[in-house]
């Protein structure tokens, strides 16, 4: 009975466990494969060209906080696709800032290839960003 005020205390702060992953498995990606153009759930999109370069419009990314506002990112950069653990991790650098580097994990779930993010610190419980692949 001592104990469920401290596991209380623990769940209302966030700190007993990061929000789970998205449903899928790892995959690694080619880059071609990767270069197409990702969906987040509020319309925003990640466009990964085959040239390495990207374009984005209001995707979510792991950064919580960007210029004092909580907003998504917009812009250019480049992009590169690195093995993990069995599975692609896609990091992106946008061009505005470069401290803004964002890296997803590639996960595949049925037919649909998606890549995710924690956004912010996982601890606080803040949602995580997930981007889906058109189907094909």
């Amino acid at each position: 009975m001592a104990l469920a005020p401290a596991v209380f205390a623990l769940v209302a702060c966030g700190r007993l466990a990061f929000p789970p992953v998205p449903d899928g498995e790892p995959i690694e990606l080619t880059p071609s494969r990767a270069a197409t153009t990702w969906t987040d759930t509020d319309g925003g999109t990640l466009e990964l060209k085959p040239d390495g370069t990207v374009l984005a419009d209001r995707v979510c990314s792991d950064h919580d906080i960007i210029d004092g506002e909580d907003a998504p990112r917009s812009g250019s950069g480049t992009w590169e696709s690195w093995e993990d653990d069995g599975g692609s991790e896609i990091t992106v650098s946008f061009d505005t800032d470069s401290t803004a580097t964002t890296s997803y994990l590639a996960l595949r779930d049925g037919g649909k290839l998606k890549l995710w993010t924690y956004v912010g610190d996982p601890d606080e419980g803040t949602p995580l960003c997930v981007l889906i692949a058109p189907a094909g």
